[in-house]
């Protein structure tokens, strides 16, 4: 477990909010100073109370923010039907048949028609970076999209979405259904995404070189979450990341 002064703040979350599943416990390690309850500080004694006596009612999470760098998992609740998750919620493999959609769970949330899936965190502000093992597939999109984008198009065709592809052997970035070619020799292994939301700036980066290989620029007008589009093999993010030194 990382010390305690590695986090911004612990905050108490209820069940479909964040990921991290207490049991009947209350939380040993937490210190008054870090524990926040509704946007209060709180001291230790009484954030643990309060702890026991919600969990005692349902389950309770609680998530821990590591500087700036953006921890998300997969949401279940956007993700198409021909999509699974995998590895708690980090993976996502695409499936020829897929489940009957008669069988999943219907929400506003999911998508319909396309085999898309979001990331579970909101992006208001701010510079995050995280990564995506992609050496599985051979036809993906990987970017960011506003989180009330409409369910029935798909990532890269609208105003609300910003990718980078790969099918067929090539890169290209794509929004408003346009797409540019991307000059990325050959497809690594892992690739990294940096989004920079006030400056209106998302890019592709080469993590072997530490460089942005193409970024496009936009105007963001409400919250953001990685968007994922997958129809071949599978995906594997990884989040809470420090941008690589030398990134330029």
């Amino acid at each position: 477990m990382a010390p305690l002064s590695r986090y911004q703040s612990l905050k108490i979350y209820q069940e479909g909010n964040s990921s991290t599943v207490l049991g009947k416990m209350a939380v040993p390690h937490v210190v008054g100073r870090y524990c926040r309850l509704a946007g209060q500080a709180v001291s230790a004694l009484s954030c643990r109370q309060t702890c026991t006596k919600l969990l005692s009612a349902k389950r309770c999470y609680i998530t821990q923010t590591a500087g700036n760098n953006l921890q998300f998992k997969l949401d279940d609740r956007t993700a198409h039907s021909s999509l699974d998750l995998f590895k708690k919620d980090t993976g996502v493999i695409y499936r020829i048949l897929g489940l009957d959609p008669s069988k999943v769970q219907q929400n506003p949330e999911r998508f319909r028609d396309w085999a898309v899936v979001f990331g579970d965190r909101p992006i208001t502000g701010g510079r995050h970076y995280w990564e995506v093992t992609v050496k599985k597939s051979s036809e993906f999109r990987l970017g960011v999209a506003e989180v009330a984008m409409s369910r029935d198009d798909c990532v890269g065709t609208n105003s609300s979405s910003w990718v980078f592809g790969y099918v067929q052997g090539k890169w290209f970035a794509m929004t408003t259904n346009q797409r540019v070619p991307v000059p990325l020799v050959g497809k690594p292994d892992r690739v990294g995404i940096r989004l920079d939301y006030e400056d209106g700036l998302i890019g592709l980066v080469d993590i072997s070189k530490a460089k942005v290989i193409h970024s496009m620029k936009a105007k963001f007008r409400g919250p953001l979450c990685p968007a994922f589009g997958l129809w071949d093999g599978e995906l594997l993010t990884h989040s809470g990341l420090e941008e690589p030194d030398g990134l330029k």
